[in-house]
């Protein structure tokens, strides 16, 4: 049997039998942005994130649909790129979908790689976000991460998911 324990203006809390899950409404899941630049650095991000109750190192992502929901993944990843990191792209891949964490909640998130990417606007996000924007080259991505996870930041594995696709579709 299932019911709805709990709703909310983008979550909503199911139970299925014994099973509680969080099921996404209102918008199409998520999107991060895996930006490279033509001098082959990666635009990263860093936010404070409520539910960590940390900054996490991250790429730039946001919900698909949320303003507009006829809106694209693709459409969704060029917005939030501009507005978290200002910057654009000559390239855009969309690499597909995937489960954020399949046993709590339905949401898929997408990953798209934006290569050539350029700076064409301040960027930090909206509101609240408070997003720092960290550029970083290629080749000392892992010691970059090392680096934040030993200042105690937290660091998603849409990250890690990224950095394979990225290669995965550069070769």
């Amino acid at each position: 049997m299932d019911e709805i324990c709990w709703e909310g203006k983008f979550l909503r809390i199911r139970k299925t039998g014994r099973w509680e899950w969080a099921q996404r409404c209102g918008t199409a899941g998520g999107v991060n942005i895996v930006p490279l630049t033509e001098d082959d650095q990666l635009v990263l991000i860093e936010q404070f994130r409520v539910p960590m109750g940390r900054r996490v190192l991250e790429w730039a992502a946001g919900l698909v649909g949320d303003e507009n929901k006829d809106e694209t993944a693709l459409e969704a990843a060029r917005r939030e790129l501009l507005e978290e990191c200002g910057y654009t792209a000559e390239t855009w891949i969309d690499c597909g979908r995937f489960p954020s964490s399949a046993g709590m909640t339905d949401e898929c998130n997408g990953i798209v790689l934006a290569l050539g990417a350029k700076r064409v606007a301040e960027g930090g996000g909206v509101d609240h976000e408070q997003i720092t924007t960290h550029c970083v080259p290629r080749s000392q991505i892992d010691a970059f991460i090392q680096l934040k996870i030993d200042a105690g930041l937290l660091v998603t594995p849409h990250l890690f998911a990224g950095l394979y696709l990225l290669e995965r579709y550069r070769k």
